[in-house]
C-alpha cells in the first residue's frame, strides 16, 4: 500500500493549490490513504471548522496538527467531534479535548496514525517518548504512523531510531522546511526529519518574507501576513507491506504551481 502525507499545509493558497493537484498526485502514485498536517490551514494559522472541512472534502483520511492546534477560538470542539480523524498532539495532558491518535478502518486494513508533539524548544507537554509507548501498547494494527510535530532536529531523529521496528514510519512536521534524509531505516521504518510545507514558496515559513526580516532586524511587532507568491506542495509517500507493517520505500515530493 501507498500512504501519502502531506506536510504544513499554510492558508488559503496552500489548502486551494493542494485541493488542484491532490487527485492528480494520489492518481501517480498509487495512494491508497491520506494524511495532511493542517495546523496551520486557516488564515493566520491555527486550524477553522472551514480549513479542515477543506482538507476533508479534498480528500485527507486524518488530518494531523501541532503547537497551533488550539490557536483560534473556533477549533474549541472540533477536536471532540471529529476525534476519528482530527489529532491534536497525543502528549498534551489528560482532560485536554481531542484525540492524539486514531485507527482508521479501510477493510481488511487498519491504519493507525499518531500525532506528537517535541518538547525541546515547545510547550513543556508530557515526555513524547512515554506517551509513544503508552499508545503502542493498545494498538492491534502493525500499520502505523507517525507525525513527530518538533523543533529539534536531535529529537526528531532521536524519535526515529526509538520507534524503528516499531511503527511504520516517522515523519517530521513543524519546521516548514523539507529536509532530504529520508531512509527506510534498519529495523523497516521510514524516516524523514521534516516533510516541509504546503504553501507560499517564497516566503519566510509561508509569511511575507519582508515582515519576518523586520521583526528579526529590529526586535519590534508585527503583523504577518501570508505571501502572495505562488504555492508549492511538499510531501512523500511510502509505500508499505500491510501484513507486516513494514516500510518498503520513502518519497520525496515537491510539486509547483
Amino acid at each position: 500500500m501507498n500512504l501519502l502525507f502531506i506536510g504544513d499545509v499554510v492558508g488559503k493558497s496552500g489548502c486551494d493549490f493542494l485541493g488542484s493537484q491532490i487527485y492528480s498526485i494520489k492518481k501517480e502514485y498509487g495512494i491508497d490513504f491520506t494524511v495532511v498536517n493542517g495546523e496551520n490551514s486557516a488564515q493566520g494559522n491555527g486550524i477553522t471548522f472551514k480549513s479542515f472541512d477543506s482538507l476533508i472534502r479534498m480528500g485527507a483520511d486524518v488530518v494531523t496538527t501541532g503547537n497551533h492546534c488550539f490557536k483560534r477560538k473556533e477549533s474549541v470542539g472540533l477536536y471532540d467531534r471529529y476525534r476519528d480523524v482530527l489529532l491534536r498532539p497525543a502528549n498534551f495532558p489528560a482532560g485536554v479535548e481531542g484525540s492524539g491518535f486514531t485507527v482508521i478502518d479501510k477493510c481488511p486494513v487498519k491504519i493507525a496514525v499518531v500525532n506528537l508533539m517535541g518538547t525541546l524548544y515547545m510547550e513543556s507537554l508530557d515526555n513524547p517518548f512515554e506517551k509513544m509507548d503508552e499508545i503502542l501498547s493498545g494498538l492491534d494494527t502493525p500499520n502505523i504512523f507517525v507525525d513527530f510535530h518538533a523543533e529539534a532536529t536531535s529529537e526528531k531523529k532521536a524519535m526515529g531510531f526509538y520507534l524503528q521496528g516499531k511503527v511504520t514510519a516517522v515523519m517530521g512536521t513543524h519546521t516548514h522546511v523539507q529536509t532530504s534524509d529520508e531512509v527506510i531505516l534498519p529495523k523497516s521504518t521510514a524516516y524523514i526529519t521534516d516533510v516541509g510545507m504546503t504553501g507560499p514558496e517564497l516566503s519566510v515559513l509561508g509569511v511575507e518574507s519582508e515582515i519576518i526580516v523586520r521583526k528579526l532586524k529590529y526586535h519590534t511587532p508585527v503583523r504577518f501576513e501570508e505571501s502572495k507568491n505562488p504555492p508549492f506542495i511538499n510531501g512523500v509517500v511510502v509505500s508499505f507491506d500491510e501484513k507486516s507493517g513494514k516500510a518498503t520505500n520513502i518519497t520525496r515530493i515537491i510539486r509547483h504551481k
